[in-house]
């Protein structure tokens, strides 16, 4: 690398271990001078802006503090916007995007593991396993034989959203033998095995699971509606690993509370439920509580490796510093329709 960047975190409390690992400081002091400042919230906004407008790169992700707006107006020095992990719009406005700034993110790293995590949900809710788990657990053996169960083969998946998280879960899905439909009105090109269908009431009505991977916007913000939910035949399943607010989740409880259909949800809106909520009870449901997609055992801790989002980061500095194109920049399509 020809020179070292002047590399900024402003850190809203303390910096998030998750990113911040020994062996990213490593890896990125190869790269240029980080200045690392925690308890960003309690800096004057002037202090801020001077910091960011006297650097070149600033690394933003889990845990920073919002970028001032004035910062798209006048960037001064700042002249790159690299979000470590996916979420931009909390510390990003779309002025900024607007006005020209480079702002990337993570892209496809974490596409892999959440497909892997719908499938894990789709096939453990359409076997019923939560139930027979809980059945033996309470001291029986061969739960109700009247359970619903099912096959892959043949069943007919619909799939909202096809992006890459979206493709990936296709070709996980693929060896199976299900038939596949999707809807998502922003793809263009699509592999020849799947349906293309015009609409979410077509994707509904003719599907016997639903496996969500749209990104949140103010177009999908509710789209799974009551109205779709009830074209959906008796013990259909319903996947979520995107956003939890992308379902009506009243309207997704009730059905599920009166037992007509299954669920295996990764995310809810809000992003828990509290103690004692009976949905915590039902059988027809698995809550994997936005744990999903984590990584191997070691994440979060002080790895030999570095994680799949760390690797991209990394990449894209390099590109900037060589005057390469980078991976992932949000443009404002992308920004609208990201969470």
């Amino acid at each position: 690398m020809s020179r070292p960047l002047r590399l900024l975190h402003i850190a809203a409390g303390e910096p998030s271990p998750r990113i911040w690992t020994e062996r990213f400081h490593q890896e990125l002091a190869g790269i240029g001078d980080l200045h690392l400042v925690t308890d960003g919230d309690s800096l004057p906004e002037e202090e801020q802006l001077r910091l960011i407008r006297g650097t070149e790169v600033l690394l933003i992700g889990w845990g920073s503090s919002l970028i001032p707006a004035e910062i798209a107006r006048d960037p001064g020095d700042l002249r790159y916007v690299c979000n470590i992990t996916g979420t931009v719009r909390p510390w990003v406005s779309l002025e900024m995007i607007e006005a020209g700034i480079p702002v990337t993110n993570w892209g496809d790293a974490p596409a892999h593991r959440l497909a892997e995590g719908a499938m894990v949900l789709l096939l453990a809710v359409l076997k019923d396993l939560h139930h027979q788990i809980m059945w033996v657990r309470g001291g029986g053996w061969r739960a109700d034989a009247r359970l619903y169960g099912g096959s892959l083969e043949g069943l007919r998946v619909g799939i909202y959203g096809l992006g890459v998280i979206g493709r990936c879960f296709v070709d996980l899905l693929r060896p199976f033998r299900a038939v596949m439909r999707f809807y998502d009105p922003y793809v263009s090109d699509y592999p020849a095995d799947l349906e293309r269908v015009g609409s979410l009431e077509d994707l509904f009505r003719g599907s016997e699971a639903i496996v969500i991977h749209a990104g949140l916007s103010d177009e999908t913000r509710g789209s799974v509606t009551a109205g779709l939910l009830s074209l959906l035949p008796d013990h259909a399943v319903i996947v979520n690993t995107a956003r939890g607010a992308i379902i009506d989740q009243e309207a997704l409880f009730a059905e599920l509370a009166s037992g007509r259909l299954r669920a295996g949800l990764d995310v809810l809106e809000p992003d828990t439920l509290p103690e004692g909520h009976p949905a915590r009870t039902w059988d027809n449901v698995i809550l994997s509580a936005h744990q999903i997609g984590r990584n191997p055992p070691d994440y979060y801790q002080e790895p030999a490796r570095l994680e799949d989002y760390h690797i991209i980061c990394l990449e894209n500095l390099g590109r900037y510093a060589r005057g390469e194109a980078l991976r992932f920049p949000m443009d404002r399509e992308r920004y609208l329709r990201s969470t």
